[in-house]
C-alpha cells in the first residue's frame, strides 16, 4: 500500500500533496556546522514521505507509519506552548516555524533508519516543509527552508543542531557531495563516484541508537560557544591553530580539546575536497580516519561500537573509516575496495558478536537528490 493509499485509509480522502526528503551521510566535517564551518555531506536514497491535506479547522492530525498508526491531534494555538512529546515535536515544529495558519492532516512514512546517525529527523522536517511550501504557495527558497527547519529543531524540539542536515536533505544532487559553507550557506557540488575507482562506501549501523536531546550534544556546542566568547570570536570558524595554541592558558582542558577538533576538522574538509577532485582516494581516506580520531579523542562523541567498526574496517584494508552523525552511537562509514565488501562486513559482524555487542546492519547508498514534491 503506497503513501497516498495509506493517507486515504485514515482520512477518507486523497492527500493534496506528497513530498519526499532524504537522510544523509556526512563524508567529513562533523560537529562543525554550528561553528559556521565547512561540511561535505551527500543525500542518501533512504527517504521520508509526507502526505498532507488542508483541513477546514485549526486542528493538526498526525499519523506515522512507524508509530503504530496512532492519530495524534493538536490545535494550531497549542504550538505557542511548544506542544507535543517525542517524534511529534518535529512536524509540529515545522508547522510552527513556517507559520502555517490552517489545520492539516499529515501522514508520515519515514524510511531513514532511526537513531543511526543518518539524520532521520532532518528528512522528516524537510519532507513536511517541502510539502507545506507547495501546498500553501509560500515560495520559500531552499536556503530559507533550511533555516526554517533548523529553527524548528533548535527552538521547538530543543536540539541545538547546525544547519548541515537540513541543507543537504533539501539541496542534495545525485552523483555529488555538497560542500556547504555553514556561515553563508553557499554551496559547491563535488562529483562523487567511488565505484569508478573500484571502491564502495560501506555504512555500518551499530544499532546503538543515539538521542541528541540527552544533553551530550548540547554540552559540546556550549563548549564551542564558550571558547568563541573567551577569544572574542563570532564563531570557531575564525579560529586558527596558531591562535588556539597561544590561547591555551585561558581555556579549560575540555574547551581546548573541543576547539582543536573544530579547527582541524574544518581544515580537513577543505583538504578532502581537493583530494576528491584529484581522485586521490588514499589521502581522502587518511583524512576520514583522522576525523574519527579527533571525534573520538578531542570531541569524545564516539562509542565502543563505533570504534570497533572503524578499527576492524581499517584492519580489513579500508582506505579510511570514521563515525558519522552526532555520535554516542549511530553509524560509521568505511571506504573499502568493492571486492572486500563481503569480507569486511563479515569481520565487523564477528567482532561485534565476540564483544557481545548488538548485531550491526550494513548498507550503502549512491549520492541522491534532495527533497521534492512527488504528487501535487
Amino acid at each position: 500500500m503506497n503513501t497516498s493509499e495509506r493517507f486515504f485509509q485514515f482520512f477518507a480522502r486523497k492527500p493534496e500533496v506528497i513530498a519526499q526528503a532524504p537522510g544523509r551521510v556526512n563524508l567529513i566535517g562533523e560537529h562543525i556546522d554550528y561553528s559556521q564551518g565547512y561540511v561535505l555531506p551527500f543525500a542518501i536514497d533512504s527517504l521520508t514521505y509526507s502526505a498532507i491535506a488542508r483541513r477546514s479547522d485549526s486542528e493538526i492530525h498526525l499519523i506515522s507509519a512507524q508509530r503504530s498508526d496512532r492519530v495524534e491531534i493538536f490545535h494550531l494555538e497549542d504550538l505557542a506552548e511548544r506542544a507535543g512529546i517525542g517524534w511529534v515535536r518535529y512536524p509540529l515544529g515545522v508547522i510552527w516555524a513556517l507559520e502555517i495558519k490552517q489545520g492539516v492532516d499529515i501522514y508520515i512514512d519515514g524510511r531513514v533508519p532511526l537513531g543511526a546517525g543518518l539524520s532521520s529527523s532532518a528528512a522528516l522536517e524537510c519532507s513536511i516543509a517541502t510539502a507545506l511550501n507547495h501546498l500553501f504557495n509560500l515560495e520559500h527558497s531552499l536556503e530559507r527552508l533550511a533555516q526554517l527547519t533548523q529553527k524548528a529543531e533548535n527552538d521547538y524540539v530543543g536540539v541545538p543542531s547546525g544547519i548541515m542536515d537540513q541543507s543537504i536533505s533539501l539541496m542534495g544532487k545525485a552523483g555529488h557531495a555538497l560542500l556547504l559553507d555553514c556561515r553563508d550557506l553557499s554551496t559547491e557540488l563535488i562529483p562523487l563516484d567511488f565505484s569508478r575507482a573500484g571502491l564502495q562506501l560501506l555504512i555500518i549501523d551499530t544499532n546503538i541508537h543515539h538521542e541528541l536531546v540527552d544533553g551530550g550534544y548540547a554540552q559540546r556546542r556550549a563548549d564551542c560557544d564558550a571558547v568563541a566568547k573567551k577569544l572574542s570570536l563570532s564563531s570557531l570558524r575564525d579560529l586558527t591553530v596558531e591562535n588556539l595554541l597561544s590561547s591555551q592558558n585561558i581555556l579549560t582542558p575540555r574547551e581546548f580539546m573541543r576547539a582543536r577538533h573544530a579547527v582541524t576538522e574544518m581544515s580537513r574538509v577543505l583538504d578532502a575536497v581537493y583530494f576528491l577532485k584529484e581522485r586521490d582516494f588514499i589521502n581522502f581516506g587518511n583524512l576520514m580516519t583522522a576525523s574519527h580520531i579527533s571525534l573520538r579523542d578531542d570531541y569524545e562523541v564516539s562509542s565502543p561500537e563505533l570504534n570497533l567498526a572503524v578499527s576492524i574496517a581499517l584492519a580489513q584494508g579500508a582506505l579510511g573509516a570514521r563515525m558519522v552523525g552526532g555520535g554516542f552511537g549511530g553509524s560509521a562509514i568505511a571506504l573499502i575496495p568493492e571486492i572486500s565488501l563481503g569480507s569486511t562486513s563479515l569481520a565487523i559482524e564477528r567482532s561485534f558478536a565476540d564483544s557481545n555487542f548488538k548485531a550491526p546492519r550494513f548498507f550503502h547508498s549512491l549520492p541522491s537528490d534532495g527533497a521534492k514534491v512527488i504528487e501535487f
